[in-house]
């Protein structure tokens, strides 16, 4: 990345609009052109609140703006997946960089940065989960360490089988 890049923890001074529409949908937005009607793609700044609140926020800044951001949840107990209420599995959700800014590295340094929070407060797996035509994506996760365990069907809140994948630390 030709730009400096420092990924931090959400803060309550962002701007969560600004964060849910130019990072959060504008990232998703090649999906939901696809068809795929991920939460993300049409989630609120309310929404965005919410689920930042679920668990541990992170954003990475480049160019002086937020650019991308991953969720980072712990073990969720009423969840309707088995996998998730694991109380060494933590999970990752609301990760998007913004479009210009892909390929660039962006993705994976809030990803490690997740992983990274995720160890030092006691997960021995973190799990995401993502549409089963998002082939890349899933081919992404396999390249970082990620093998598929099951699906998930969030339907009617999306319009696709879920792919639930998991990584071990070592």
């Amino acid at each position: 990345m030709s730009q400096s890049l420092f990924v931090r923890p959400l803060h309550d001074s962002d701007d969560l609009v600004a964060l849910t529409h130019e990072v959060i949908r504008a990232g998703y937005a090649s999906q939901a052109a696809r068809g795929l009607r991920y939460w993300a793609t049409h989630q609120s700044p309310e929404d965005t609140a919410t689920r930042f609140a679920a668990g541990h926020g992170l954003v990475a800044e480049a160019a002086d703006r937020i650019v991308g951001t991953i969720t980072t949840r712990p073990p969720q107990p009423m969840s309707d997946v088995e996998l998730y209420r694991d109380p060494k599995v933590w999970t990752l959700c609301q990760f998007a960089v913004m479009p210009d800014f892909k390929g660039q590295g962006i993705g994976r340094a809030l990803h490690w940065a997740a992983l990274e929070l995720a160890r030092e407060r006691g997960a021995a797996t973190m799990a995401i989960d993502t549409a089963a035509p998002a082939t890349e994506l899933i081919e992404m996760y396999r390249r970082w360490g990620y093998v598929e365990v099951g699906t998930h069907d969030w339907r009617p809140k999306t319009n696709y089988l879920s792919v639930l994948m998991r990584r071990d630390f070592l």
